[in-house]
């Protein structure tokens, strides 16, 4: 007996979710409005449990959410947390030093093991018996 398609069960739950998925969305961004507050993408996702991917999927959602943007006011930095262009710049170059001592890394690994590797050859074709010579009629 062929084994059942449950097929049309999966595509009707996967409608099911991404519907609920959207109301979840559009529920957020009225309550991001009526809060007179200036939503962002990540806000709207956290608050509608959706990830940022797929709300960027859903355009006429994105629209909403800048035009929410574009009529509140942008919020005040509280100044004492949000970190300085020095400690940003700092951040960055340890950054950068660390993908270079990465990258160094990376190249003496890959040395050792083309090494390894040159060694490995060697010993094998040392192992190996010497080619018998054919000897013809004496």
């Amino acid at each position: 007996m062929p084994p059942a398609d449950n097929a049309r069960f999966l595509v009707e739950a996967s409608k099911t979710r991404s519907r609920q998925a959207r109301e979840r969305a559009e529920e957020a961004i009225k309550t991001a409005a009526r809060r007179s507050e200036r939503p962002t993408v990540v806000g709207i996702a956290n608050a509608a449990g959706v990830s940022r991917s797929w709300l960027y999927t859903q355009t006429d959602l994105i629209t909403a959410i800048n035009q929410l943007q574009q009529r509140a006011p942008a919020p005040h930095r509280n100044t004492r947390h949000a970190a300085s262009d020095a400690s940003l710049q700092r951040r960055l170059e340890t950054a950068l030093e660390r993908n270079r001592q990465l990258r160094d890394q990376v190249a003496d690994l890959t040395r050792k093991l083309e090494n390894a590797h040159g060694e490995i050859r060697r010993l094998r074709t040392l192992a190996q018996p010497p080619a018998a010579t054919v000897l013809g009629p004496r």
